[in-house]
């Protein structure tokens, strides 16, 4: 058996070619592979109700999928990750049972961008019956194709509404370009949302009662960052493990976005200048290394007394741990 689990101990058992093995617990790349032998097991110590992807390094650095194990995960990034579950990881109660029987509808959009170039793209999602030019809250999702399809939150919507459990609202579901360069602390974006996407949305579509940000990483680094300075245009923030080790400006030797090692300057911000005006959604993964920036933002809200909640869920940075997060989120926002 590639992997087994006994209580909190996991164990792995290294395939031919393993010399190394990475995943959630070493932060996948951002620190050295555990060291491994084939057929040599190797046990590690983990959450009790963890997921837990991982995959094996071969000796030129190239990461594989461990070859006995068929457990894929919602990890759109790499071909390579395999699951292990400790115990049970629980599913939210939302997610139990039938699907909504009554959907919302869902309008594309497309366009050139001005802003940042490029060919732009959004979906509105609105909730089922709603009646146009009726006020909505209006939330602003990055990485939308991803919260769309892989997260699902216009599912999430729908099953919340037709149970009785919150309001609808108006979803929009906003693609990046270079989410990197758009979401790292980045004004620019401001002028995007408000030039581009809010005239498209608002004048043609669906009137804002109130408007909110939700993303997840550095969309949640950017929903934060914009929601927090800027208390005339909105007024809620849901982030999921968002990238707040970060600085304006910050980027490592080969030029990229520091995500590492820039410090928690947001935090910093938010302190001197408490966004009193916010109603805000904090969560993370435990087996991520953004758990303690987040930890400490969650704290910094409780210190100032501010509206908020924080969550945590016992896997990594990834969407399995976003599309739980998913509901108590729109719950607490829309509940």
């Amino acid at each position: 058996m590639a992997v087994s689990v006994d209580g909190q101990h996991v164990t792995f058992l290294p395939p031919a070619g393993a010399v190394g093995l990475i995943g959630d617990f070493t932060d996948w790349r951002k620190q050295e592979p555990l060291p491994v032998q084939p057929g040599v097991p190797l046990t590690l110590t983990l959450p009790r109700g963890a997921w837990v992807e991982y995959a094996f390094v071969d000796a030129a650095g190239e990461a594989f999928a461990d070859p006995d194990n068929e457990r894929k995960s919602l990890n759109p990034w790499w071909p390579y990750p395999r699951a292990a579950e400790v115990g049970a990881y629980a599913r939210h109660p939302l997610w139990h049972g039938p699907d909504a029987g009554r959907r919302g509808h869902s309008q594309r959009l497309t366009w050139d961008g001005t802003v940042f170039g490029g060919k732009r793209r959004a979906i509105v999602y609105t909730p089922h019956g709603y009646v146009p030019g009726t006020p909505l809250p209006i939330y602003y999702v990055q990485d939308g194709v991803a919260f769309y399809r892989t997260g699902k939150l216009g599912e999430v919507m729908d099953r919340a509404v037709e149970r009785g459990l919150a309001a609808g609202a108006a979803l929009v579901f906003v693609e990046p370009g270079n989410r990197s360069e758009e979401y790292y602390l980045n004004d620019r974006y401001l002028d995007f949302l408000t030039t581009e996407v809010f005239p498209r949305v608002e004048n043609e579509l669906v009137p804002p009662s109130t408007r909110g940000l939700w993303g997840a990483s550095l969309g949640g680094l950017i929903s934060l960052y914009l929601g927090s300075r800027h208390p005339d245009l909105f007024s809620r923030v849901v982030s999921h493990s968002g990238a707040f080790i970060a600085r304006p400006g910050a980027r490592d030797a080969g030029g990229v976005i520091d995500t590492t090692r820039a410090g928690e300057w947001l935090r910093g911000e938010l302190e001197r200048q408490p966004p009193t005006h916010l109603r805000t959604s904090l969560d993370t993964g435990v087996l991520e290394w953004l758990a303690g920036p987040n930890r400490r933002m969650a704290g910094l809200f409780a210190d100032l007394g501010l509206p908020h909640q924080y969550r945590e869920y016992p896997s990594g940075h990834n969407w399995i741990t976003w599309r739980e997060a998913l509901p108590e989120a729109f719950l607490y926002m829309q509940g």
